[in-house]
């Protein structure tokens, strides 16, 4: 009992469930009381029954849960954040469970450390492992009983946790001071300021001595670059020639002259030459019948029909 830190005047809430014996219960309780004394308060409740529990927040300094001799009890989440709830500020939360010693998933007991986080979770801190050991043959009778739950590498843990010092959605009111503060910005140095000040009469001043902006240049930064390696790497890459949007490299260009150069070669071949004079000069096989005359070079569409036609 002494590792409870239990002392008088103290209120202090016990957790039980069915898996916790009637007369182990009875004889904790009992203990309990001598040490709170008549100024003090045991309270005991089913876990079942908790959440529905008419306890105002803040109303216990400890709370015990599964520390029964005997217990095997599991602690959800909404539990362990009902037990941080109806801890006062500064309170602490002792209890006792069954916790796997390997990763077993979809388990419904939990492994030591994932039952110290779902504690840090709830709200609580300072959480700390106080005790291991291995379950008695009661306790493995329970947890195949009560739990349902068959496993030959349970271990049983003690865990504590603290409520910090001030209550969930609490709020406090920040002192501000309403002094009238410097700008902040470091005074200027004349004299530093008048070394970094260049006037326009400084420019002609021969005692200045000036950079020649021309002698910041080598020899290759005189060089013409070569305009293949002005390009993006993403531009004209692949099968298909293709010029990037807003090309600035001169594939577009190059890429539009190539497309003029295969229209004009897609042109019909005249065989006598004479086809852009008219049909007085054209042979009777001339796609171009019935077509005006035009100027030699020039662009001339044919409809599909009066290439079949031919």
């Amino acid at each position: 009992m002494a590792d409870f830190g239990i002392s008088a005047g103290q209120f202090v809430a016990v957790i039980w469930d069915k898996s916790s014996p009637v007369e182990a219960l009875k004889d904790l309780v009992d203990k309990l009381q001598a040490l709170t004394g008549d100024e003090g308060r045991v309270s005991v409740e089913n876990i079942n029954q908790l959440l529905q529990s008419a306890h105002k927040e803040s109303s216990f300094d400890i709370v015990l849960s599964g520390v029964i001799p005997g217990s095997t009890t599991l602690h959800s989440a909404e539990i362990l954040a009902e037990m941080a709830r109806i801890l006062r500020p500064g309170g602490c939360l002792f209890l006792k469970e069954p916790v796997e010693t390997a990763v077993v998933n979809n388990s419904k007991v939990k492994t030591a450390s994932k039952l110290c986080s779902a504690l840090t979770l709830s709200g609580l801190v300072e959480v700390k492992e106080l005790q291991r050991e291995s379950l008695s043959p009661e306790e493995i009778q329970s947890v195949r009983e009560h739990l349902a739950y068959h496993s030959d590498s349970l271990l049983s843990v003690q865990i504590t946790g603290k409520k910090p010092n001030f209550e969930v959605g609490s709020s406090s009111q920040l002192k501000l001071s309403t002094a009238k503060k410097s700008s902040g910005k470091p005074a200027v140095d004349p004299a530093a300021a008048k070394l970094w000040t260049l006037s326009a009469n400084d420019m002609e001043d021969e005692s200045v001595d000036l950079i020649d902006s021309d002698e910041l240049l080598d020899a290759e930064d005189l060089k013409k670059p070569d305009p293949a390696s002005l390009r993006a790497p993403s531009c004209g890459e692949g099968k298909k020639r293709k010029a990037c949007k807003n090309c600035t490299c001169g594939l577009a260009e190059e890429l539009e002259k190539e497309k003029s150069r295969d229209q004009i070669s897609s042109q019909p071949k005249s065989a006598c030459g004479n086809c852009y004079l008219g049909d007085a000069f054209r042979c009777a096989s001339c796609p171009y019948l019935g077509l005006p005359a035009f100027r030699p070079g020039e662009k001339v569409l044919l409809s599909d029909g009066s290439l079949h036609d031919a």
